[in-house]
């Protein structure tokens, strides 16, 4: 198993104004897009990896190392067996069989004591790997624990033994071997048959039955495996010691026979004890090899560096290895190198054992954050479902018990989840976000339907139980689904999940003006807000669904008011607040409740307007005037609010500072669009912005140069002819020199571009009141050609240029002038001259 280096990081990509994203893959992108320039986190950032795949160094996998010194040792082991089975054939066959009646006392009791050893070395063999097995394990209540041992032939006959002493049935081992498809259809059972294997105590389990009464401490010592060690060693050295005393003594008796038959009892003799002998060495070979890798190397703990398991991961390495050993001793000696470190804790996952399911949750845990190994765990337990049902269920354990390996499966979906393709699996799990709303606790009681909403509610907890660990897990697994346009609707679906995610929006002015305010619970708010802000920007029908049912939680305004207000300490919370502003203000029922909520227009004001924000701050107040923007945006309440907040001399400065000047003149020219007639004498004020907007126009470019040409058409509607001249003078600039700005605009952008998609229209209102104003305007531009220019454009007009704002690809708030109107009004002002 080789694997690659692989990174999960979170994408964003910067969104220009009205650009309209070509969605071709329709469902794969789910960025809203609307008026203001913002930061859109990037919903699939598993596309772009799948579509610029990097080649990556191949890292060997550090198990094969144990694999290939299982596979030694199995050889070793094998041929010692072997040898001992052709030993034990020709003693009982030939010696016994044949010579017993001729063979010397003192041969007749060695051969019977070394087939005596030799069969208690096998049992202990057996026995010494089931406890070296064992101790990877805790031993938890009286006897021997279930556990996975070598399926020797000898070993059936001692289980038969003990389900006599213990009245267990007796199955053998041989057909006990579990393999990872008997594993897919037998060990995910249901979920209730599977807690009551877990949770009952009211009868015994077969492995729980004490063999002997008041002798717990014999079984749960650890010394046993050691104890069958040793005896293993000292049966070996006798039988090397008997094997070589006879073979170099040669005194096998002398009977009264012909020679023939002397000789060919000396030759069975030397046969058998060179049997013997072999044996007993190939198996101190093998326990020397062991000793040697595993004592003096240090082998098992050299692969647990470099596996990155820690301190407990030993264990697990132990476990792989005894694993690896006992398939290779059991089956093909080829069979232990088919084994990885992946693929066996998945099988672990699986088990109905506490302990196993801990090992395989630990070992996954462990692989999928680390950044060598994390590419290839993700892919295997991606493409296995029976895993990833496993790992979801395993959410819903709430045991204090448990608590490590749910918080692990919590860890590898939060991992899986950051890969588009198994995000859509994890979610495609039936009850998958059930489980994961279970892993968000909150104190806070914001989605009763009770009289005492918003109530502080004390949380039953364990005392140690890491809640605010599964509360970040949960939103961290949440926000990399969310990714995905199919998931959101999903999350938004899932009853009670969304008033869960906004409850923990809620930060206080304690929390947020504290010095020493915990970073968990900042990361938990954080969080939150990023999980909310990808919801409220999703696309489509969708979007439109869950912007309207987050902006209907009473908390969600309140909350993010109360960060915009106490939050100057944590810019990105307020970033990130304002952005889910700008997304809920596309649905106008929502634009209304934010307008209406207290403090929020003044407080995205103050933020907009502050001066002494750090630079690397900046991009907090562009935020907060993309938010005014489109609040502002065809609400005439809302731009009434504005109004009495007494800005609109401040805005018009702000057109002079580059940093604000774009998002002030949105904001101006929303309020000249839609305040209403009866506001007039309130925006009289913006007229002194003329100068300064009539430079940008002539000066500038691109998204500064379009949004100045759309606030002139509606700052000259306030003045009489003689103003305008007025402006024009200061701003150093004739009427002419606009003129032939505008027809030279109109010739640059022939087709609807998507940075500026409306340079157009609002060139095009311009010149209709130039036109208008002054006669004299008419006759210039029909110097400049401006009749021809009006032609192109009607010939190349599109449905993209009648939209102030756009969600995906599907366009809002339509223009209630078509372009195609002011094309015809402009020709028939040049036709009326």
């Amino acid at each position: 198993m080789d694997r690659g280096t692989s990174t999960d990081d979170d994408g964003s990509i910067r969104l220009q104004v009205f650009e309209l994203r070509r969605l071709s893959e329709a469902c794969g992108s789910s960025n809203t897009i609307f008026e203001p320039q913002s930061d859109i986190e990037k919903r699939d950032s598993s596309n772009a990896d799948s579509a610029s795949p990097t080649t990556v160094p191949a890292i060997r996998a550090p198990e094969k190392k144990l694999t290939l010194f299982a596979l030694r040792l199995a050889i070793l082991e094998k041929a010692a067996t072997g040898l001992g089975t052709l030993g034990f054939i020709w003693a009982t066959v030939v010696l016994l069989g044949g010579f017993a009646i001729t063979l010397d006392k003192t041969d007749f009791w060695i051969i019977t004591i070394i087939l005596l050893i030799e069969g208690t070395r096998i049992f202990s063999r057996s026995h010494e790997l089931e406890w070296q097995h064992q101790a990877t394990w805790s031993i938890a209540g009286a006897g021997i624990n279930s556990f996975r041992a070598l399926r020797t032939t000898s070993h059936n006959l001692i289980e038969a033994i003990k389900s006599i002493i213990t009245f267990r049935p007796f199955i053998s081992r041989k057909h006990d071997k579990r393999t990872k498809e008997n594993v897919d259809r037998t060990t995910f059972d249901g979920a209730n048959s599977r807690r009551w294997q877990r949770k009952s105590t009211r009868t015994w389990t077969s492995s729980d039955v004490p063999l002997l009464p008041y002798a717990h401490w014999v079984f749960l010592s650890r010394n046993i495996s050691k104890l069958l060690y040793w005896l293993q060693l000292a049966s070996a050295t006798v039988c090397v010691a008997l094997s070589l005393m006879k073979l170099i003594w040669h005194n096998y008796g002398d009977v009264a026979k012909g020679d023939t038959d002397k000789r060919n009892r000396k030759s069975a003799l030397n046969i058998f004890y060179s049997l013997a002998l072999a044996e007993a060495l190939l198996f101190l070979l093998e326990k020397a090899y062991w000793e040697w890798k595993v004592i003096y190397c240090k082998l098992l703990e050299e692969v647990n560096k470099e596996c990155d398991l820690g301190p407990s991961g030993l264990v697990s390495i132990r476990r792989f290895f005894y694993d690896a050993y006992s398939r290779c001793v059991n089956g093909s000696i080829f069979d232990g190198l088919k084994m990885d470190m992946v693929s066996f804790a998945m099988e672990l996952l699986g088990s109905s054992s506490p302990d196993e399911q801990l090992i395989g949750a630990r070992i996954l845990s462990q692989f999928a954050v680390n950044e060598r190994f994390s590419d290839d765990t993700l892919q295997k337990i991606g493409i296995n479902l029976t895993v990833i049902e496993r790992l979801v269920e395993m959410l819903n354990w709430k045991d204090p018990l448990e608590e490590e390996i749910r918080r692990s499966a919590a860890e590898i979906l939060s991992k899986l989840a950051g890969k588009k393709q198994n995000s859509l699996r994890v979610a495609g799990i039936p009850g998958a976000m059930e489980s994961i709303s279970s892993l968000l606790q909150t104190n806070r009681n914001s989605c009763g339907a009770t009289d005492d909403i918003g109530e502080n509610k004390i949380i039953i907890d364990h005392a140690h139980y890491g809640s605010w660990t599964f509360n970040h897990l949960g939103l961290l697994v949440l926000k990399k689904l969310a990714r995905n346009h199919d998931n959101c609707g999903k999350i938004g679906n899932t009853r009670g999940l969304l008033p869960k995610i906004i409850d923990f929006t809620h930060a206080g002015e304690s929390l947020l003006k504290d010095e020493i305010s915990t970073h968990c619970q900042i990361l938990t708010v954080k969080r939150s807000l990023q999980v909310v802000k990808m919801l409220a920007s999703t696309t489509g029908t969708t979007g439109e669904h869950l912007r309207r049912e987050i902006s209907e939680v009473v908390f969600t305004i309140s909350n993010i008011r109360d960060i915009l207000r106490y939050g100057e300490k944590h810019p990105t919370l307020q970033k990130l607040g304002i952005e889910i502003l700008t997304s809920l203000a596309l649905e106008e029922d929502a634009t209304e409740r934010i307008g209406g909520t207290g403090g929020i227009l003044k407080e995205l004001f103050n933020i907009f307007f502050k001066e002494a924000m750090p630079q690397n701050q900046n991009h907090v107040r562009i935020a907060a005037g993309e938010a005014l923007a489109m609040l502002a945006l065809d609400s005439k309440s809302n731009c009434h609010l504005i109004l009495k907040l007494k800005v609109l001399d401040r805005l018009v400065e702000a057109l002079e500072v580059p940093l604000l000047r774009v998002n002030a003149a949105r904001i101006l020219r929303n309020l000249c669009s839609y305040s209403g007639a009866n506001c007039v004498h309130r925006l009289r004020g913006v007229i002194a912005a003329a100068p300064t907007v009539i430079k940008a126009i002539i000066s500038e470019e691109h998204k500064l140069q379009e949004v100045m040409i759309g606030l002139a058409a509606h700052v000259f509607k306030f003045m009489t002819p003689e103003e305008s001249s007025i402006m024009f003078d200061r701003a150093g600039i004739k009427e002419v020199e606009l003129a032939v700005k505008l027809v030279e605009i109109l010739k640059k952008y022939q087709h609807p571009p998507i940075k500026v998609p409306r340079i157009r229209r609002f060139a095009i209102e311009l010149a209709i009141w130039m036109m208008t104003d002054k006669v004299t305007n008419v006759h210039t531009f029909k110097e400049m050609g401006l009749e021809k220019e009006l032609e192109v454009v009607s010939e190349t007009t599109a449905e993209l240029e009648n939209f102030n704002i756009f969600s995906g690809t599907v366009g809002l708030s339509r223009h209630s002038t078509t372009i195609h109107s002011l094309v015809e009004n402009a020709l028939k002002l040049l036709e009326d001259e």
